[in-house]
């Protein structure tokens, strides 16, 4: 199907990096956290502090295979791949992209780990998750597109478009695609959702 699925660690930009997609390729955007807490009626925190991870990663799942969707950029929350259910019906749904950031630009993206609603153990560390979660990533990824630190959202999003075309995957051809600085330049309205998943905790 014609919809795509950015996954990756939390603070790796899917949200933000998904609706510069979903922009230039004229799709609409969806967040599953956001469907989540919709479905529950709690912030992805308060679900972690009341019923505990494996309670989380089973609403998670319930919501991500209740997307039925077309033309869709979908940025599911981080832990999607724990859950063979989940990130299996993703991957049915259309191409999965996993945006890979390193270890250290991670955690200096992230200030908030005990509030933001990241599916963790108690204990766990940024670095514990994704040691868990990368073989995940890996696995269930149809293409990686490496995001260094000191690269821009916009090229990032530019980089998506390039390796599904090369790798013709099912996306369609954007004939005049914006140059990168462009994009940038119109990031702030872009960045709404990925402000909104700030105030509600999100964990992608």
């Amino acid at each position: 199907m014609d919809n795509i699925t950015l996954i990756g660690m939390p603070g790796s930009g899917k949200s933000t990096v998904g609706v510069l997609l979903a922009k230039a390729l004229g799709y609409d955007f969806l967040d599953t956290d956001l469907l989540i807490q919709q479905r529950e009626g709690l912030l992805l925190q308060d679900i972690l502090d009341r019923r505990g991870l494996e309670a989380f990663l089973d609403a998670e799942e319930g919501a991500v295979r209740s997307v039925s969707c077309r033309r869709t950029v979908i940025a599911p929350g981080g832990s999607a791949v724990c859950r063979e259910g989940a990130i299996g019906h993703l991957k049915a749904l259309g191409p999965v992209v996993y945006l890979q950031v390193p270890m250290d630009e991670l955690s200096r993206r992230i200030t908030n780990l005990s509030t933001r609603g990241i599916a963790m153990e108690p204990g766990q560390t940024l670095a514990d998750v994704m040691a868990f979660r990368a073989p995940l990533y890996r696995r269930w990824a149809d293409l990686t597109v490496d995001c260094p630190a000191d690269q821009p959202l916009g090229e990032t999003m530019l980089q998506v478009l390039r390796r599904l075309e090369e790798l013709r995957l099912p996306v369609p051809h954007v004939s005049a695609a914006p140059a990168s600085g462009e994009l940038e330049a119109g990031a702030p309205d872009a960045a709404a959702p990925h402000e909104k998943k700030e105030e509600s905790h999100d964990i992608s």
